[in-house]
């Protein structure tokens, strides 16, 4: 996992293997700042069979950089077709990642032409497999020696799980790219090396796979989204006059809930949006509309903006909710949804 917030998708899993006794050694690059770290401990004090390791190693600086660098300018590359013109958030965001004299040569009017980008990339592509292997990868690798190795969310623009994989592939193992979310094989890199196996979602992404990344049909599984699987079966904990106590909501209406959402960094500030919209709710020429409750559940990485917002003034209406990661918090949200 690039990073322990990739946890939110396939904890489920984890556990579902570790239930069935295979051994399970977590490999991750990174913390976050969301509380996964609280999921981390729960798992690793529920299943002896796992373990879990940091990536504390510092790579080869000046190949892992090279490596990076070849696939930052061949991803931004990609958003220069024709069937990405209608999001240029997309290519202005892979652009803030590619060095500027780099940015400046795929800008050329010869690389306006999709031929010779593809010339290019064909060039990109060739110099990136003559690298050689990260050797604390293919150290770490040797000292694992999985019988399957899982890697997600691969994709990243510039990732550095693409080592990983190439060096999983040189020495013979069983290797498969699990897609993490539902915009990843649409909105972020391209596969390079082919693991033998792409889990996907649905159909849909199975087309991506073979059509934007090449992959061949017979390696992608649709396996479904395993993020949402521990939702299906759950049931509330609560009565719902009991979790509108909880979150300080009237039982007696109706409320809508507003779940926020990560957006680009950078986009307009979603508080003052929602602020806005609560006025035209409560604005409304309907009834069971002007007096309906609301819950608004802040998106964990954006508290910052509702700091300064005061709802005060706005009658049954409740700011509330946390990044789901434990018994508690996992309550909260499907009741959120179910109520």
């Amino acid at each position: 996992m690039r990073h322990l917030g990739s946890l939110r998708v396939y904890e489920p899993v984890i556990r579902e293997l570790c239930a069935r006794g295979h051994e399970v050694h977590l490999a991750l690059g990174r913390a976050e700042a969301l509380g996964w770290k609280t999921a981390l401990d729960n798992l690793l004090a529920a299943h002896p069979t796992m373990t879990c390791s940091w990536d504390a190693a510092s790579p080869a600086a000046f190949w892992a950089e090279l490596g990076k660098t070849i696939r930052l300018w061949a991803d931004y590359l990609r958003y220069l077709d024709d069937e990405y013109a209608p999001y240029p958030k997309l290519k202005a965001r892979a652009a803030e990642k590619v060095p500027p004299r780099l940015l400046a040569i795929a800008r050329k009017p010869a690389f306006q032409n999709a031929r010779n980008r593809r010339r290019l990339l064909r060039v990109l592509r060739a110099l990136e497999r003559a690298l050689p292997a990260v050797p604390e990868v293919e150290r770490e690798l040797r000292e694992w020696l999985p019988d399957l190795v899982l890697i997600t969310p691969l994709v990243y623009l510039g990732s550095s799980q693409f080592d990983v994989l190439r060096s999983a592939l040189a020495m013979g193992l069983r290797t498969v790219f699990c897609v993490g979310s539902w915009d990843h094989l649409s909105s972020k890199a391209l596969i390079r090396d082919m693991p033998q196996r792409v889990l996907v979602w649905n159909e849909t992404q199975r087309n991506e796979a073979v059509n934007l990344h090449g992959v061949p049909s017979d390696r992608v599984l649709v396996t479904g989204a395993q993020c949402y699987d521990e939702w299906f079966g759950r049931v509330p904990s609560r009565t719902r006059e009991q979790f509108c106590a909880h979150v300080g909501l009237p039982a007696d209406r109706p409320f809508i809930l507003y779940v926020c959402s990560a957006l680009f960094w950078g986009s307009p500030v979603e508080a003052e949006f929602v602020l806005r919209w609560l006025r035209s709710v409560r604005a409304s020429a309907h009834r069971e509309v002007r007096e309906a409750a609301v819950l608004i559940r802040p998106h964990p990485a954006r508290l910052e903006e509702w700091q300064s917002i005061d709802l005060s003034s706005f009658p049954n209406v409740a700011l509330y909710g946390s990044n789901p990661v434990d018994t508690s918090s996992k309550h909260d949200y499907f009741e959120s949804l179910y109520y």
